[in-house]
């Protein structure tokens, strides 16, 4: 018997996607299960009162995410994508026995360096794997789709655990989601999901040969994607503030709604706002991307994003708390596929997983430094006047990304 043919496209490979949407699900509702919680258990149970003390998880975890991308772009590369998924799922089993059991703060924070392994090496190679079957005509709607999934489940699970922690406490009860996460996660990956590299072989045949493009160093990739591509480099500044405002919100937000005298229940209320309307709307924003392009959307969404916060600091009342997520969700799911989508416009197929590494790098550490100047300038001086400032520089990122950024949508069917 011979193996069928590899093709390109999401009909053609629908299982497989569909699988993979799944395994993001639950890629996202980890970190979902610390997103109402963690902060409030940093106050009461390990009674630490600095802002920046409090965010210190979202630095390690950003920092450790971040790394964990570069090098799992990379070795997707080299070892196979099914390899680093299966390797990303085995760093998650302590984390959610370490949450409910840890007797001091550092036991959080190590618990949530192997949360950042765990996300950097599934979550980058599910994006990956992703790009690989569907080819370039419907890319947007991939990252869309891919996004929906991670996100709609990080709402739920913080839903779902702000509800149990009003319910029965703080610890241990809302970490046993974590449990069934994991085993999900591990169980599939190892099963079922199919490596992807054939696909890439595939599409390679329907470019044309260029020499300089296909024997790329890792030193010049890793420059294009920062510095040099006025492309490439634009989306991983846009990327890296993105998750600056994404740390400070999950950092900052639920002490603002505590002290506007919000509840429990209406703190994963809100949590899950945010999460759950970017990752429905980026189904659509996703789409709309291969329709109408990839630029405005994303200087848009960045500016949708600075208003999104404006409000929330403004404001002390719940429906208008929630208006602020709802904005912030929106901008946040115009920019975030769209994001994904030009770097797969850009980079060649060869080098594609390692350019997806390094905007990943520059995007999650956009985690660690949103947490530290959130919580810094908190401590100097106010809650405010950091969500002020995250506000202003994620308005500044849109107007980089306007004057620097070219139209990507057509340059990879340009390059065949």
């Amino acid at each position: 018997m011979h193996a069928a043919p590899v093709r390109l496209g999401l009909r053609e490979n629908l299982g497989q996607f569909s699988l993979l949407l799944l395994v993001n699900a639950f890629v996202g509702a980890m970190v979902g299960q610390e997103r109402s919680i963690l902060p409030a258990i940093a106050e009461h149970d390990f009674h630490i009162a600095a802002k920046a003390g409090i965010l210190s998880f979202i630095v390690v975890f950003g920092i450790t995410k971040a790394l964990t991308n570069y090098f799992a772009g990379r070795l997707s590369d080299r070892v196979g994508r099914k390899q680093m998924l299966v390797a990303g799922w085995l760093f998650a089993i302590p984390v959610p026995f370490a949450l409910m059991l840890a007797p001091n703060w550092n036991w959080v924070v190590a618990a949530n360096v192997l949360l950042g392994v765990n996300q950097g090496l599934t979550w980058s190679t599910t994006v990956i794997m992703k790009i690989d079957l569907v080819g370039s005509r419907q890319r947007g709607l991939a990252m869309g789709l891919n996004e929906f999934s991670g996100y709609s489940a990080l709402a739920g699970s913080a839903l779902a655990t702000g509800w149990m922690a009003a319910h029965f406490g703080l610890r241990p009860e809302p970490f046993y989601l974590g449990v069934v996460y994991v085993a999900a996660g591990v169980l599939l990956s190892t099963l079922l999901v199919r490596d992807t590299r054939g696909h890439v072989t595939q599409e390679m045949r329907a470019y044309a040969p260029s020499a300089s493009e296909t024997t790329l160093t890792q030193g010049e990739i890793f420059r294009r994607s920062s510095l040099t591509d006025r492309n490439l480099s634009s989306v991983s500044q846009a990327g890296l503030v993105n998750n600056l405002n994404d740390g400070m919100a999950w950092g900052l937000f639920p002490l603002v709604f505590a002290a506007a005298g919000m509840t429990l229940s209406q703190i994963g209320q809100l949590a899950a706002i945010y999460p759950a309307v970017w990752g429905i709307t980026q189904i659509f924003t996703g789409a709309l991307s291969d329709r109408i392009g990839r630029k405005w959307l994303i200087v848009c969404g960045m500016w949708l994003q600075a208003m999104g916060i404006a409000v929330t600091t403004l404001t002390g009342h719940f429906v208008a708390f929630a208006l602020g997520a709802v904005l912030l969700g929106i901008g946040t799911a115009m920019v975030y596929p769209t994001l994904l989508a030009a770097i797969g416009d850009v980079a060649h197929p060869v080098w594609r997983a390692s350019a997806v590494g390094v905007y990943r790098l520059w995007r999650d550490l956009g985690y660690a430094v949103g947490a530290l100047l959130a919580g810094l300038t908190a401590d100097l001086f106010g809650v405010a006047a950091a969500m002020w400032l995250v506000a202003a520089l994620t308005f500044a990122s849109g107007v980089i990304a306007a004057v620097r950024m070219n139209e990507t949508r057509w340059l990879g069917s340009a390059a065949k």
